[in-house]
């Protein structure tokens, strides 16, 4: 395999808050980077953003990733060969009305086109590398599930009839599932000369990128987060599992670079609840404990457990603990409310 600089990396996603962190990580490691992006002003914000790695930046302007045939000029024309891709574009929002239009849609067909993409105008790419999520694994009308533990072997068995009628988190988790069940779907008929790895992250708490621009405007993982400000009670579970920002982006990197990661899928996260992140505040940063809910202290929910080693294993990745994770994240929280507030 020849020399990050020598090579491109096509990343989709790549202005939101885990492709940001990819592309960090991708450009400080010497790789040259294609850029599909809605607008020229999403490539200017990107060029703001990574001023010292402009000379490896280049960019497409795509107004739809569902459809295969728009990233044709996506694959033209780079200094340096594509020679793999990562799939970081789609929708995380929960407040939507049509769960077809808004979810399970552009998150299903935005999953294959892309692999279409790179079948006929990606000859160089040896590999794609495609975010997936622990909703993909997660049963979760099995709620709770205390005792069980969520590994590569679980799929989220929630049809798309039946999520085009569900709420919005249901309907989500869905999604993700049968967006990645029509990647491996379409590799095992198709038979490309490339391989796919799927890396599935549950809740990805952590610093943004550049800092948080305003705490009105976050994120949906970050938003929650920042919600536990003020909050009377400890929220009821969600996703009982998380990863920090920082490792996602490296389980990214490891999963395009190692030839052992071909074909398979990767849960990357480890068990997470409420009442453990807003202990952890309390002990990070003490000046915050008035205006945290209390809740039981050291006595969180029974819930469901997350085997996130395989990724340890195979990917080399070290999981950051939550309470650096608190620490890091409301330390740009608390930032930027204060530059808001001078």
């Amino acid at each position: 395999m020849s020399s990050p600089s020598e090579q491109t990396v096509l990343i989709t996603g790549s202005t939101g808050y885990v492709g940001s962190h990819i592309l960090k990580l991708i450009l400080e490691n010497g790789y040259n980077v294609r850029l599909p992006v809605r607008s020229e002003s999403s490539a200017d914000g990107v060029r703001t953003k990574f001023p010292q790695h402009e000379s490896q930046l280049s960019f497409s302007i795509i107004g739809d990733i569902t459809k295969p045939e728009l990233f044709k000029d996506a694959f033209a024309n780079t200094a340096k060969p594509i020679t793999a891709v990562i799939h970081s574009a789609a929708p995380f929002v929960l407040n939507v009305k049509d769960m077809r239009k808004d979810l399970l849609d552009p998150i299903i067909g935005g999953s294959v086109a892309i692999l279409e993409a790179v079948k006929k105008y990606g000859p160089d790419v040896k590999r794609v590398v495609n975010t997936s999520s622990f909703a993909a694994n997660l049963d979760i009308n099995k709620g709770a599930r205390p005792g069980y533990t969520y590994s590569e072997a679980d799929w989220n068995p929630m049809t798309y009839e039946e999520a085009s009628e569900a709420d919005a988190a249901s309907a989500y988790c869905a999604a993700k599932g049968l967006g990645e069940k029509a990647m491996w779907d379409w590799m095992e008929a198709e038979k490309p000369s490339f391989s796919l790895v799927s890396v599935n992250p549950p809740w990805v708490f952590g610093p943004h990128v550049g800092g948080v621009r305003d705490t009105r405007k976050l994120n949906e993982s970050s938003h929650a987060l920042y919600s536990l400000l003020g909050a009377k009670e400890i929220p009821p579970i969600d996703f009982c599992g998380y990863v920090d920002s920082r490792t996602i982006a490296q389980a990214h990197i490891a999963a395009l670079e190692k030839e052992e990661a071909a074909g398979q899928r990767f849960l990357v996260g480890s068990h997470f609840d409420y009442q453990s992140a807003v202990d952890a505040l309390r002990k990070e940063l003490p000046e915050l404990a008035s205006r945290l809910p209390l809740g039981t202290p050291g006595k969180g929910p029974e819930t469901y457990e997350l085997d996130g080693s395989k990724a340890e294993r195979v990917l080399g990745i070290k999981y950051i603990p939550l309470n650096e994770t608190m620490r890091d994240s409301f330390l740009q929280f608390l930032e930027t409310d204060n530059k808001a507030a001078a």
